[in-house]
């Protein structure tokens, strides 16, 4: 049984952020750390105390973390950013909390002394003969140490404490993974056997010039020592323990929203007969109006989660290659259950919700094709663009002209002028876009617009068909990827105000040719009208447009098991890097990297000079068995990234690869350990600096081929829209929505308050189904409970397989502390 632990965790806002430029704002970004490990980084938010993010990430994090840790950054031209404050939530507190964490927290002050990271690996004993009495304290070496000095470095040395008693290693110098070997002593009296002290030992950064830097500290009760003689193992090193003070909300707060999912993953056998159940739902339907095991999670599917279970669902049957039929099913039960055409799709219903993400996870690289190129033409612009009168600043609209001041009109007729064009661009885009749009998003929409076609059948609703396509194509895809670009990967920054004002009214103004200009005029922002006209002449383009996209051919759609592994063929990600120059190992830094395009497949990672040239140079993914980051005093460089790779004669071959910022950084990272994470030679450790000078630069050994000093990462990686499928952990995730309603689900289809007596019911009722030739007791049973005791007894199958696990695990724990 696998172990899975998912971290989401989504940055909202900031408020009452403390100013620290002397404009009286600040330029906001923030700054994610799991471990001391950066795996995130906000866009920058100019001349603003009361920021909004709105930036969302998951990490799959296998071996598990101890904390989550946000801080607040100001961004400086010159010099160094400042720290506003930070938030740091332990593992413990996050899961602790069974639907994560939704709110406001205060910013607390960063005290370098809690800033602490890495583990030392120690060996403790109690000696006793016939002369003395000593604790013996063996120090080994420490890894991944902070970085205390300007070098990125730090000059460590540890120190033993117990009672009045203190001995210290010697120092190394300029390195965050130093190699000790050493023993301490500290000898003891006879009295001081029976005490209930406390052994710590400290690592401190030693600096010829003011005070020693604190690095963490390791502190064993005494008394482990006498149940165990001998105590050795890497500990984690642990802060002074300061309390955090958040200055009584001084400092601001960030509006967080974090969740932790743990889930223990069986085989994938045992999983089968929910997913057989869920493939059933929609390759023998029922009627419209009866009860299937899909309709009943839908049931028992709060508001908060169904957009995580809509999208689990979309990965499901992506990877049966049943993604169309699905749809077709909760679309067909929604048309059918609607009556006002007006109401069509606007709740949030499941099926609502699995669209979506189904656009989400099949069309996101369509989307970029058809927004990117006029969307990186607004942002370089940036043109003044206002047509709400309450809202013209004339002092921002001089630019408009050379010739001094300008009126309302003046500013008004050039904003609708500039918006026209934009508009046009992104509608001609769209509606050029039909080969461009994925075959399988292709007949989701087609079989839509003929269940909806089928509904409405009278003469007044010959819209119906096209709004029910639009409304999710223009208002729930295409409108919010151009409102908040930063949100859908195509930019890698937030607009700034004049920008995103720009963006908000296209947005507002594709909404409308996306309702196909019914509600023109009727709302309250009147000050739109002037692009009423280029809207309705665009209704008959999209109409066309529509038409045409839903005209393919059902059956040419092989609806293969999609993304459920790589495919060779496809491209996981690309573009420009820069790599070491393997030959140049004594060039200068800047001179040591050169600028390469980048491909990554299922298969290999190559490059080339660029996107066109002719000659690649490719390294088999097989081959890889390590993906990590560098430390910055390797080459004095950031963002650097190491790709360790193994040929048949068992040697490793490093290349170093440096990205333009953390965010890319951590998107190839995450990019190439899935690509490689069924490789069966991967590393448990590796060196996080490089080889130059006849050392390494981390840990300071001479030779090349040592181990590595610090463990890997590699299983770590960000979640993403173009992940791989991983059915067992999603049919997991609809197993425990459907545990959490099971009794909801006994009460209303067995129709037996008394839970007892429902599962008597339940047991009955399963009996009556699976009896050869009882067909008499099961025509005495009504569908909807045939379905639900089916489902109630899938999920009551899967409790016990998880209860047997654990079980087991427990055992076999047990037995290893037992076994001398």
């Amino acid at each position: 049984m696998a172990k899975n632990t998912s971290l989401y965790f989504r940055i909202v806002e900031g408020r009452s952020l403390p100013a620290k430029d002397v404009s009286g704002t600040s330029d906001p970004y923030c700054i994610v750390k799991v471990d001391n490990e950066v795996v995130a980084r906000t866009a920058t938010v100019w001349k603003n105390l009361d920021p909004f993010w709105g930036e969302e990430y998951t990490l799959h994090l296998p071996m598990g973390f101890h904390s989550l840790s946000f801080y607040v950054m100001d961004e400086d031209t010159i010099g160094h950013d400042d720290v506003m404050g930070k938030i740091c939530l332990s593992k413990e507190a996050i899961g602790s909390q069974a639907k994560g964490i939704d709110n406001w927290l205060n910013l607390t002050r960063v005290d370098p002394d809690d800033e602490v990271q890495g583990e030392i690996h120690l060996c403790l004993e109690v000696v006793k003969d016939a002369q003395r009495i000593c604790l013996r304290c063996q120090v080994i070496e420490a890894r991944d140490l902070a970085p205390r000095d300007i070098s990125g470095t730090s000059d460590p040395f540890a120190k033993v404490i117990f009672n009045n008693h203190s001995a210290e290693t010697s120092i190394i110098k300029k390195t965050r993974f130093p190699h000790w070997g050493e023993t301490l002593e500290l000898d003891l009296e006879p009295r001081e056997l029976s005490e209930d002290g406390t052994v710590t030992l400290e690592v401190w950064d030693w600096d010829l010039v003011g005070k020693n830097d604190f690095l963490g500290k390791v502190e064993i009760p005494f008394a482990c020592l006498h149940k165990t003689p001998l105590l050795q193992g890497w500990f984690r090193l642990l802060p002074l323990g300061n309390n955090d003070d958040d200055a009584g909300g001084k400092l601001g707060a960030l509006r967080l929203k974090v969740r932790l999912v743990e889930d223990c993953i069986l085989p994938s056998m045992y999983y089968q007969p929910l997913i057989d159940l869920l493939v059933e739902s929609v390759i023998s339907p029922a009627e419209v109006d009866d009860s299937s095991p899909l309709t009943m999670l839908e049931e028992v599917t709060t508001v908060e989660s169904r957009q995580d279970v809509a999208m689990t669902l979309v990965k499901i049957y992506l990877g049966q290659g049943l993604a169309v039929p699905f749809l077709d099913y909760l679309n067909t039960r929604e048309v059918n259950h609607t009556t006002d055409p007006n109401t069509l799709f606007r709740s949030n219903s499941l099926a609502s919700k699995a669209m979506e993400q189904f656009m989400k996870a099949v069309g996101m690289l369509y989307l970029h094709e058809v927004l990117k190129p006029i969307i990186n033409r607004v942002f370089e612009e940036r043109k003044y663009i206002e047509l709400d009168p309450c809202k013209i600043e004339m002092n921002r609209s001089r630019r408009i002209s050379f010739k001094g001041a300008v009126s309302e009109s003046v500013v008004r007729e050039s904003s609708m002028e500039m918006l026209q064009g934009y508009l046009s661009s992104i509608i001609e885009s769209i509606v050029a876009s039909v080969v461009q749009c994925p075959p399988v998003m292709r007949v989701a929409f087609k079989q839509l617009h003929k269940r909806v076609e089928e509904q409405f059948t009278d003469p007044d609703n010959e819209d119906v068909k096209y709004l029910a396509i639009s409304g999710f194509l223009f208002l729930r895809f295409f409108a919010p990827a151009i409102l908040t670009p930063k949100l859908f990967h195509l930019r890698d920054q937030h607009a700034d105000p004049r920008t995103s004002r720009t963006l908000l009214l296209l947005a507002k103004a594709l909404q409308s040719v996306g309702n196909l200009g019914l509600q023109l005029g009727h709302g309250k922002e009147q000050w739109m009208a002037p692009l009423h006209p280029i809207i309705l002449c665009s209704v008959a383009k999209v109409k066309d447009f529509l038409d045409k996209l839903i005209d393919v051919d059902h059956n040419s759609v092989t609806e293969v098991p999609q993304r459920a592994v790589f495919l060779p063929s496809v491209t996981l990600k690309e573009g420009y890097l820069h790599k070491h120059k393997a030959e140049g190992s004594q060039l200068l830094s800047r001179f040591a990297f050169k600028k390469r395009y980048f491909w990554l497949t299922s298969e290999t990672l190559s490059y080339a000079k660029t996107p066109d040239w002719q000659v690649r140079s490719s390294i088999p993914i097989q081959c890889v068995c390590a993906v990590e980051r560098v430390d910055e005093n390797a080459f004095q460089q950031q963002n650097v990234m190491q790709v360790v790779t193994q040929d048949n004669d068992g040697q490793l071959h490093t290349m170093y690869i440096q990205c333009k910022n953390v965010n890319e950084l951590n998107q190839w990272l995450s990019a190439v350990r899935k690509a490689s994470i069924d490789n069966e030679r991967m590393l448990p450790s590796f060196h996080p600096g490089a080889h130059r000078s006849g050392k390494w630069t981390c840990c300071l050994q001479a030779e090349r081929t040592v181990s590595g000093c610090s463990g890997t990462h590699s299983a770590v990686t960000l979640g993403d829209w173009s992940d791989p499928l991983d059915p067992d952990v999603e049919t997991q995730t609809i197993y425990k929505q459907l545990i959490q309603g099971r009794d909801k689900l006994r009460n209303k289809y067995l129709e037996l308050p008394d839970p007892d007596m429902a599962i008597e019911e339940e047991k009955r009722i399963n009996s009556a189904i699976h009896l050869d030739g009882a067909e008499s007791s099961v025509q005495l049973l009504k569908p909807s409970q045939t379905v639900a005791a089916r489902l109630l007894g899938v999920i009551k199958d899967l409790e016990k397989a998880h209860a047997s696990f654990q079980c087991r695990e427990r055992e076999e724990a047990t037995s290893l502390i037992l076994t001398p």
